[in-house]
């Protein structure tokens, strides 16, 4: 049991039981997440829990700070290298902790490929652009495949077996078993030293079974809870998360592309930077940034190779080798 929570203000053995059980296991998810949900999930009274998340959140000294103190906190985030040069240019150095990368794109367009390349590049030192951690990687379409990760590793002179230890992977087979995965990943990430997760697709299964307009409030409600859970884990704990998104056509664009990505204004708002995807020629892909707080709209072009990604130089210049 965490002594930390034991610590709080209103809480003993039988109250930190029952916040554990729930899927608050720490301090931080404690007093991150809404009263409503842990009240639903604990049984605990209103004023029990107000009183509890007030205690936490000043043992986490998370009232008003200064910009200068939110600036500081932004110096401790880490970036991770996709292993292009080029698209982690336009990222601002990597994919960044303490934050939502969402890819969106059509299928084949690279985002599974970029997810199977960060889960083993996360695990490599700082120094080598990597987060020195382990990995969830939440798959919702069947598209994991070791073999992929086996492949990478070896070619970036890894030993795979090390790198496939430290990738826990949840196959979730319907929305409300992506929503249990995300609900357990307070705990998993602490006791794992988890430093990447990744969902693979955040919206396919919502798509699927909230079919119709009449459902179109009730999927946007459940997927806008669990993607703030997953800012609120990136932020509480400095590790990166990473979703990908899918498109839907637009028939009445008659100019310029006619896919967006799915999830409306929901996806958007919540995720902190948006990169589209799509094919572009000779076996290239394009990355865009089309959305982010500060990063400008610029375009990157990479190539997916056995040894994962890469720029399209290097693997020019290592087939006239």
């Amino acid at each position: 049991m965490d002594e930390d929570i034991l610590a709080l203000e209103g809480v003993g053995p039988s109250t930190a039981k029952k916040l554990i059980s729930a899927g608050y296991p720490t301090v931080e998810a404690i007093a991150v997440s809404p009263p409503q949900e842990i009240m639903e999930r604990t049984g605990l009274g209103f004023n029990t829990v107000i009183k509890i998340q007030e205690s936490a959140r000043k043992l986490m000294s998370s009232d008003y700070k200064t910009a200068k103190e939110y600036y500081e906190k932004r110096r401790l985030l880490k970036r991770c290298t996709t292993g292009s040069k080029r698209l982690d240019e336009i990222l601002g150095g990597g994919v960044e902790t303490q934050a939502i990368t969402e890819f969106i794109g059509e299928y084949g367009s690279g985002k599974t490929q970029i997810c199977m390349m960060l889960s083993v590049t996360a695990q490599l030192p700082y120094e080598r652009g990597g987060l020195e951690g382990s990995v969830v990687f939440i798959d919702t379409e069947g598209t994991f495949m070791p073999e992929r990760i086996y492949q990478i590793a070896s070619h970036m002179g890894l030993d795979p077996d090390a790198v496939a230890n430290n990738i826990l992977v949840g196959r979730a087979y319907n929305s409300a078993h992506q929503c249990l995965l995300i609900d357990q990943l307070f705990s998993i990430c602490k006791d794992r030293n988890v430093k990447l997760v990744v969902v693979d697709s955040m919206i396919s299964h919502f798509r699927g079974e909230y079919v119709g307009r009449e459902m179109l409030s009730e999927r946007q409600q459940k997927l806008n809870k669990y993607l703030h859970k997953l800012l609120r884990l990136a932020e509480a704990y400095n590790l990166a998360v990473v979703v990908t998104n899918q498109v839907q056509s637009d028939p009445a664009a008659y100019f310029g592309d006619p896919n967006r990505p799915a999830g409306g204004n929901i996806m958007a708002h919540a995720c902190t930077h948006r990169v589209f995807l799509h094919r572009g020629s000779r076996g290239t892909r394009v990355a865009k940034i089309i959305d982010s707080p500060y990063l400008p709209e610029r375009k990157a072009t990479f190539i997916i190779t056995e040894r994962g990604i890469a720029d399209v130089e290097e693997e020019d210049s290592g087939r006239s080798r």
